[in-house]
């Protein structure tokens, strides 16, 4: 599995603090939502990201260490632009802005309205998923530079 990291997991010392086995890919850039720091780094609607496109063969792993289960965050999978030879798609890690003291809001993108806040995350999960279907969110792997 390829996954978009954009913050602490870019760092391969604490990757391997958490996954036993796994392989950079190279630099890649999210398209559709912009970093936001908290106590944790997450993502708000609009802008890009720039990150690395990590490839996993522990998606529960890394799920426990992002907190999935508690609704810390959610991951996600959006559409990956990668030569041949690539998945056709990549997971991303969105955290909670809530529970993770960021500024970011997440609004109805057909309404332009936020959208009610629920204790037990699925408000929020229902933004996020709102927000995929209706905006292309995408990642980008980054070619490499000739030389």
């Amino acid at each position: 599995m390829d996954v978009f990291v954009y913050g602490t997991l870019t760092e391969p010392e604490r990757v391997a603090e958490v996954l036993d086995s796994y392989v950079y890919v190279g630099p890649a850039t999210l398209f559709g939502l912009h970093l936001v720091e908290g106590r944790s780094p997450t993502l708000a609607p609009g802008g890009e990201t720039g990150g690395r496109l990590l490839r996993i063969e522990e998606p529960d792993a890394l799920d426990e260490y992002e907190g999935v289960a508690t609704g810390l965050y959610r991951r996600v999978t959006v559409p990956l632009d990668a030569p041949d030879g690539h998945p056709d798609e990549a997971a991303v890690y969105v955290g909670d802005p809530d529970r993770l003291d960021a500024d970011a809001v997440w609004l109805d993108a057909s309404a332009n309205d936020e959208v009610g806040d629920g204790d037990d995350g699925s408000a929020f999960a229902e933004q996020v998923d709102r927000y995929l279907e209706q905006t292309d969110v995408r990642v980008r792997l980054t070619p490499p530079k000739p030389v």
